[in-house]
């Protein structure tokens, strides 16, 4: 597999204007193509980005990172890329981890990678980590498998697989909607463990706000 003629980075951002010029510099020389998703930034996210050697795509206004990755997902499939990496835009994902997402797909036969943050949860802030155990708790019931870290962003996605799903979610929530998809339609799904890097940036998660909305695509869910 060439990866670099058959895999985009996607990085949804909103207000990354700090951190994304070195996301994409450390991303690029493992993959030529960086599209980023300015969800309706602010500050000078898109100015940034495009500096530092990444395409640009633009929504106006903010949509959610649910929407964002859509977006980045229909252009690369679009631009014939087979392969998506998901990735933040803040920093917290190191790009040194990619290849381990490369070696796990060709090993396995995996259509969906995600990254496992839970093999060192003791750096994750308290909170997350424990929302992120509690949630993944009970995906992993629904799903009838062991699903280690269910809202961990960084993800490599087989394209032709995920363009055969009809995902709703707009927001946080796109990640656990993610992983039941490929659960229902059987598909394989492997998790690697990569680097956790937490920093002082303000974490994008409204916790009352995305968590109904959490809830509200469990009960719909829950009712599929």
């Amino acid at each position: 597999m060439n990866w670099r003629r058959s895999c985009a980075i996607i990085i949804p951002c909103f207000n990354e204007a700090r951190t994304i010029a070195r996301v994409v510099q450390d991303a690029i020389r493992y993959l030529p193509c960086v599209l980023i998703v300015d969800d309706g930034s602010l500050d000078l996210t898109a100015k940034e980005a495009k500096r530092a050697g990444a395409t640009v795509l633009r929504h106006s206004h903010n949509q959610g990172k649910g929407a964002a990755l859509a977006t980045g997902l229909a252009a690369a499939h679009d631009q014939g890329f087979t392969w998506a990496l998901a990735m933040d835009g803040d920093g917290q994902h190191a790009s040194s981890d990619i290849p381990k997402f490369f070696h796990c797909a060709a090993d396995t036969g995996a259509t969906l990678i995600v990254g496992n943050r839970m093999q060192d949860p003791d750096r994750m802030p308290p909170l997350r980590r424990f929302v992120n155990r509690w949630m993944s708790r009970r995906i992993s019931a629904r799903a009838g498998r062991v699903l280690p870290d269910s809202q961990c962003g960084f993800r490599l996605i087989h394209l032709p697989t995920w363009r055969s799903f009809a995902l709703s979610t707009r927001h946080f929530d796109v990640e656990s909607e993610f992983l039941m998809a490929f659960v229902r339609a059987q598909q394989p799904i492997e998790f690697v463990a990569i680097e956790v890097i937490y920093k002082a940036e303000q974490s994008k998660i409204r916790p009352f706000t995305d968590t109904l909305r959490w809830f509200r695509w469990w009960r719909g869910a829950d009712r599929a």
